[in-house]
């Protein structure tokens, strides 16, 4: 069957400017990561990907090594470029990093030169397009000069493989010095995409959000939901089957009593907001217009659906903040193992 886009799309999403450039950015984006893998059947993906254009997430998000397999989510979203959004390239934001490893030798990963213009060849073939509208450099590689990672950024730019680019995870200092780079180089850098949420506040610790206020860059932040804690779906547990079962994504050892009766705290401050514990925390990331675009991910549409919510409520009073912060205090939350944030 043909798809056919919401007519009423666009009335359901806010949208923000990204930084001082001239990118509009939805409120809510969606994130093609552990649930863009082999383990996902295709027909799920497709109908996360319509859903969640039906409710205005023009943004896509996705980066070289997502699946698992490291490919394979830029390789089913190609697919789905094909079959459900051909004719709709120019309503979407696409974008894709590079960084962690994907493939064996010296230039399989970082931040050369090498690795990330030969990896943004590589994505653009998985997805079948001749650019994408961001380009990341995934995070900070302390072993090559800035200037060398910047620089493969800025030529990416000026040889047509992505319009606008960005950082993720490098610290408040990293990222002055990056985007001073990128700023002579005639590229700017218009976005970071940090981690952050009400349980790892580091971006606030760090002076990441007054920073990039500060330079005039926008920012994209992931695990809003700290991946899935910040929803009712671990109150009784540990689901079978959920991230935490699994070693590489969420720490099940994060799992506490303690922990779940913080949880349910923080949702019944949500339920007399009438939203969700999942649509509190999105706007919270999003309060105060310190955040851009909060980057969702999800194994159901009905997630999407639910998360897309958060922007009918996104003001706090100074009351809410405060019985949030009495649940939710920054504990400094690893919530993965291998994390390289703020580097």
């Amino acid at each position: 069957m043909t798809y056919t886009p919401a007519a009423d799309r666009y009335s359901r999403m806010t949208y923000h400017r990204c930084g001082n450039s001239g990118l509009k950015l939805p409120a809510v984006s969606f994130g093609l990561w552990h649930n863009f893998g082999g383990e996902t059947p295709h027909d799920t993906k497709r109908e996360m990907c319509q859903t969640a254009f039906d409710h205005g997430i023009t943004h896509f998000d996705l980066a070289n090594n997502y699946g698992p397999p490291a490919g394979s989510a830029e390789e089913a979203f190609g697919d789905i470029l094909k079959t459900d959004f051909a004719g709709y390239r120019d309503e979407l934001i696409i974008s894709s990093k590079a960084g962690y490893h994907m493939w064996d030798g010296p230039y399989g990963e970082w931040g050369s030169r090498k690795y990330l213009i030969s990896s943004c060849d590589q994505s653009l073939k998985r997805m079948g397009l001749d650019y994408v509208d961001i380009f990341y450099s995934h995070r900070f590689d302390p072993d090559t000069p800035l200037e060398e990672t910047m620089g493969a950024l800025d030529h990416i730019v000026r040889s047509g493989r992505a319009l606008y680019v960005g950082i993720s995870s490098y610290n408040s200092d990293r990222t002055r010095e990056a985007a001073a780079i990128l700023k002579d180089l005639g590229t700017p850098c218009i976005i970071h995409q940090p981690s952050y949420n009400m349980l790892n506040r580091w971006v606030e610790r760090d002076g990441l959000k007054d920073t990039l206020k500060d330079l005039g860059v926008g920012s994209i932040a992931f695990t809003p939901l700290a991946q899935g804690l910040l929803t009712k779906k671990y109150f009784g547990g540990i689901p079978e089957g959920s991230r935490a079962t699994k070693d590489a994504s969420l720490n099940k050892d994060l799992i506490t009593d303690e922990m779940i009766a913080a949880l349910q705290g923080l949702n019944a401050i949500a339920e007399n907001r009438n939203q969700t514990l999942a649509q509190m925390a999105i706007a919270w990331v999003l309060r105060d217009e310190g955040i851009t675009t909060a980057l969702i991910g999800a194994s159901k549409a009905s997630q999407i659906v639910d998360c897309a919510g958060a922007v009918k409520n996104l003001e706090f009073t100074a009351e809410e903040l405060a019985e949030i912060d009495k649940f939710a205090a920054d504990k400094g939350l690893n919530l993965w193992a291998n994390s390289s944030e703020g580097v």
